[in-house]
């Protein structure tokens, strides 16, 4: 009988059944892809389960070990090193991918049985930076507060830095019958298919997005209603709009002034219209900032808060959006609870049983945890679960010194990523379709991500390991991933992501349910903010910005911009992606992508292998040669080891995000 369940990638979280012999069939009873649509991702996701190169048994120094001994070595490993060097020499490492349950139990088990602050996750680099902004302008971060079905009645829709018909093409489908404005300086798969492509210079998002607030308040397309009743700051975000005249805005941007007044009047005179943020947008130092310019054009269009209309952010992880909410972040307790509040110390150290003032405080951000690795002030073991950052971390070689300076490390994966090659101890653990789990997806939507097959007979789910090294530290935690999800709900109580009202009953009756759902028989919240945002007043802030350089602009030295991105055929760092035949047929290597003006200038054919260099690294990748690339710009995709060995670890100091999406580099063929 066929089992109903959800694909491994990304948060569209697509359904799908699963068969006899693992054949994969479309559902059309999840929204998300009711049209029966899956990427080759998911259509391939099958072969995840049956590949070669899957991790079987636990190794200890690269040998084969039973658990016990496995887990006996790393338990006597850690305690000692917490009694040598205290427990925040101890950090733990997380992964958008997880499911809310193994979130939950990974913030738990670091907090209470190692006691450690030392904890965050890879999705720190996905959407942090939209978090953020969401949060200081509606009172609370969830990236669609609406369904992604909504966008089916968009008159349009404006897209900064999100290049979906390759990310996740069955949200394309969504967009079908709208107005799509992408910004993005390359002219993607998604910019191809809009009726407006806005091709800024990398850096400029943020001057783009005050020069089209400008626009659309000299023009008086403003929504003044709305902003007097629903809104607070705009005279100040008006003032500050005021320097960003288009001509300037252009010379910053090299986006005509035309197209900018044409994306605004479009937006503006539409009776339905969305602004969406991606990766492009966020992944930069002055990310929240950018991101807020946005949400400030919303707001003075009326758009967030409106039925049939909205500001929204693409998550790319497959659990970005819940995999934050339930505690493996630097500065999150369960149900999106800041960690530095009283009451949500006191709320979740009572579920925990467990005094409040024994709940260590918030830790590094993810990047500066893994620059801090194996320094004498820093952790000295990491436990690494769902993440591969010697590939997706920005100034990799950086990084992988640090990982080589430990005392211990630990992986948790299916593969044997870059990373845990690395590892002194590989722990082989369930994926997807082997194991039951919830995930939230984009649009806040709870899912059920059920067991299908059976895993392999040495290989044991991220929970049994959590519990099992708990219990060597002399704590009890839960296996089974029901229960643990039934503490999540009482954990999340109260909080913003009120999960408390949610079951897995629930959840498999019908397409999910939608945070906040703070008690049984709630029908969940799919459009949170249309009588009141989530502020103390029930009023959305705007909040003034200013554009500011990218950390990094060329010179004479490295005269190109860098821009990296993903490509459809592969996912995130490509440990699971780059293991299936059809996708690394489709998608085989590495490759830098030049416009033809620039390749004639550095005397670079297609094909030819070229060094791409930066101030932290270089790496020898193919060249192709396009015209949907800027002159002044290169771009890499990310999936394989090389592209972070250039990018530039500069953080935004709200989020803490890297600048992944620009930095100065030098392209030069290899004779």
């Amino acid at each position: 009988m066929a089992v109903k369940t959800h694909c491994p990638y990304c948060a569209l979280q697509c359904g799908m059944e699963i068969g006899a012999g693992l054949a994969i069939t479309p559902r059309t009873d999840v929204p998300a892809n009711a049209s029966g649509a899956l990427c080759q991702k998911g259509w391939t996701a099958g072969e995840l389960l049956t590949n070669g190169t899957r991790l079987t048994t636990p190794l200890l120094h690269g040998e084969a070990v039973a658990w016990d001994v496995a887990l006996d070595y790393v338990a006597d490993r850690l305690s000692a090193i917490r009694a040598e060097h205290g427990p925040d020499a101890v950090a733990v490492f997380g992964g958008g991918g997880l499911t809310n349950e193994k979130a939950y139990a990974l913030g738990k088990f670091a907090r209470v049985a190692l006691g450690t602050s030392q904890i965050d996750y890879n999705g720190r680099f996905c959407m942090s930076s939209a978090a953020a902004a969401s949060i200081r302008a509606f009172g609370m971060d969830r990236g669609m507060p609406f369904p992604v079905t909504d966008l089916a009645e968009a008159d349009v829709v404006l897209l900064a830095g999100g290049n979906v018909a390759e990310t996740m093409p069955p949200f394309v489908r969504h967009l079908e019958d709208a107005r799509l404005i992408v910004i993005d300086p390359r002219r993607t798969q998604t910019a191809r298919r809009a009726w407006l492509h806005l091709q800024p210079t990398p850096g400029t998002d943020l001057a783009l997005a005050l020069g089209l607030l400008h626009l659309a308040i000299a023009d008086d397309l403003v929504d003044e209603e709305y902003v007097a009743a629903r809104t607070t700051g705009f005279d100040d975000v008006r003032t500050s709009a005021s320097a960003w005249w288009p001509e300037r805005v252009e010379r910053v941007t090299g986006v005509p002034v035309h197209r900018m007044r044409q994306a605004v009047r479009a937006l503006a005179a539409a009776g339905n219209a969305y602004v969406l943020t991606g990766r492009g947008a966020e992944q930069h130092a002055k990310g929240t900032d950018t991101v807020t310019a946005f949400i400030n054009l919303a707001l003075a269009l009326g758009l967030p808060g409106t039925q049939g209309s909205g500001y929204g952010c693409l998550t790319g992880q497959g659990n970005g959006q819940g995999g934050r909410e339930h505690g493996q972040k630097a500065d999150q307790l369960p149900g999106y609870r800041k960690i530095d509040d009283p009451a949500a110390r006191e709320h979740v150290a009572g579920v925990w049983g467990i005094p409040a003032d024994d709940l260590p405080g918030p830790g590094r951000s993810a990047y500066e945890l893994l620059d801090a690795l194996g320094r004498p002030d820093g952790p000295r073991a990491l436990l690494l679960f769902g993440s591969n950052p010697i590939v997706s971390a920005p100034d990799s070689e950086r990084v992988a010194a640090r990982i080589g300076d430990l005392d211990l490390l630990v992986a948790c994966d299916i593969v044997m990523s870059e990373t845990a090659v690395l590892a002194d101890v590989v722990l082989p653990v369930t994926q997807w379709a082997e194991e039951t789990g919830t995930m939230t997806n984009l649009e806040g939507r709870v899912l059920l991500r059920r067991r299908a097959v059976a895993p392999p007979p040495q290989v044991r789910s991220d929970l049994d390991v959590i519990a099992g090294l708990a219990a060597r530290l002399g704590h009890r935690f839960a296996s089974d991933p029901a229960e643990v999800f039934d503490e999540l709900r009482r954990a999340s109580a109260g909080g913003p992501a009120d999960y408390s009202g949610i079951t897995y009953e629930r959840i498999a009756a019908g397409p999910g349910v939608f945070w906040p759902c703070p008690q049984d028989g709630h029908p969940g919240t799919p459009r949170p903010f249309l009588d009141a945002f989530a502020t103390p007043d029930g009023r959305a802030r705007f909040v003034a910005v200013q554009h500011r350089p990218p950390a990094e602009e060329p010179d004479d030295d490295y005269p190109v911009y860098l821009s990296t991105g993903r490509v459809l055929a592969q996912y995130q760092s490509g440990a699971q992606t780059r293991r299936i035949a059809p996708l690394v047929e489709a998608a085989p290597e590495p490759y830098v992508e030049l416009h033809p003006d620039l390749a004639a200038r550095l005397d670079i054919a297609p094909g030819d292998v070229v060094r791409v260099s930066s101030r932290r690294g270089e790496t020898k990748v193919v060249a192709r040669i396009s015209d949907s690339i800027r002159r002044d710009t290169v771009f890499m995709p990310f999936h394989w080891e090389g592209a972070n060995r250039l990018t530039n670890p500069a953080l935004d100091p709200t989020s803490r995000m890297p600048e992944f999406k620009v930095c100065a580099v030098r392209v030069e063929r290899i004779s």
